[in-house]
């Protein structure tokens, strides 16, 4: 039984076994934010961002439907709680954006091509973790926060699923599950896309992972005796806090959910590169790739801090729950993307 065991190790539980299925829904499922963008940019192909769109309507149609049985809440999230800036989501945007570009992975993309033998995403797993922690607490943090409390809206609306029920008069949790639905429901408005079935059943089940961790954060905060933030997977600061765990475990820093989603990528990255035969050692091949390497988690980390949540914090977890920084943050990362991309493929001239 789920009440019998305690709070932190039920926690890292699930929050490990959602990090293994995004792990395995990357090395497996082709699952990768920068890789819908270039292949939407470049390619003409849109299977991964439909992938995208429907992990977002499978975490949303949960997570909302959760809410309306009572057993998510909802309200209490952390995207819905943190005041929001339109500047700070541009800004955090643009530059997690282009950081992803230039370092080829976001953090979940890095976690996932360590899992794979990948050198390269060691060092953008680790320059990531730290400039996070850089721009959350560290000497930056001061210049964050004032820009942040500078230009934060003072809405009582903290969603787009609160903004519909407003209109309609639908209870919140019944317009956030038909905003979800129509989201999936673009997504699967595709033949191509419905015969691919590894397609859709991945990008289902990334969805599913993201409602898991606000399931049992939710399920915590509520019933559990010690406070605990209604949060899901993101991988900015959480790269930071893993650091900091291998460091300061045995003074007393807890795993925590961050913690055990970074380790839940990792193991499922390894077991979907063994399983399909993909592992195999990699490094940079010159000094020109790794300073791009080093440069985008730089980007990632201070641009994840800013926007409040990564590709997946923001373009995901956030999205789930219709947090009214989420498609701006989104819009804002692919912008970014896109510039970082044209950059190393064909360049300003």
């Amino acid at each position: 039984m789920a009440t019998d065991i305690p709070d932190p190790i039920l926690i890292a539980l699930v929050a490990f076994g959602g990090g293994a299925v995004l792990g395995l829904a990357a090395r497996v499922g082709r699952f990768c934010t920068l890789g819908a963008i270039e292949d939407l940019l470049y390619q003409g192909n849109d299977t991964r961002m439909r992938m995208w769109a429907l992990a977002i309507g499978a975490a949303g149609m949960a997570g909302f439907g959760m809410a309306a049985l009572g057993l998510f809440d909802i309200a209490a999230n952390v995207y819905w709680r943190t005041p929001w800036s339109p500047l700070a989501s541009v800004l955090g945007g643009l530059l997690f954006g282009y950081g992803m570009s230039i370092a080829g992975n976001c953090g979940h993309g890095a976690l996932a091509r360590l899992g794979g033998g990948d050198l390269r995403a060691f060092v953008i797993v680790l320059v990531m973790g730290i400039s996070a922690y850089i721009m959350m607490s560290g000497p930056l943090a001061a210049l964050r926060v004032t820009l942040t409390e500078a230009t934060a809206l003072d809405w009582q609306t903290r969603s787009y699923a609160e903004a519909l029920a407003a209109l309609t008069g639908l209870p919140m949790a019944w317009a956030g599950l038909g905003l979800s639905a129509a989201i999936a429901l673009v997504a699967l408005a595709s033949g191509g896309f419905l015969a691919n079935r590894r397609a859709v059943f991945w990008g289902a089940a990334t969805g599913l992972a993201i409602a898991s961790g606000w399931a049992v954060t939710s399920y915590v905060a509520t019933h559990g005796f010690e406070p605990q933030e209604v949060i899901s997977h993101t991988f900015s600061a959480p790269l930071g806090d893993t650091i900091l765990y291998l460091m300061t475990a045995s003074s007393g820093t807890g795993i925590g959910f961050g913690v055990a989603s970074v380790f839940g990528v990792l193991a499922g990255a390894l077991a979907g590169s063994f399983t399909q035969g993909h592992f195999r050692w990699e490094a940079c091949e010159d000094p020109r790739e790794l300073r791009r390497q080093i440069l985008g988690g730089v980007c990632m980390g201070f641009g994840g801090v800013i926007a409040v949540g990564c590709s997946i914090g923001q373009g995901m977890s956030a999205f789930s729950v219709m947090a009214l920084s989420a498609p701006v943050t989104l819009a804002a990362i692919f912008a970014g993307a896109a510039l970082g991309l044209r950059q190393l493929i064909t360049g300003f001239a």
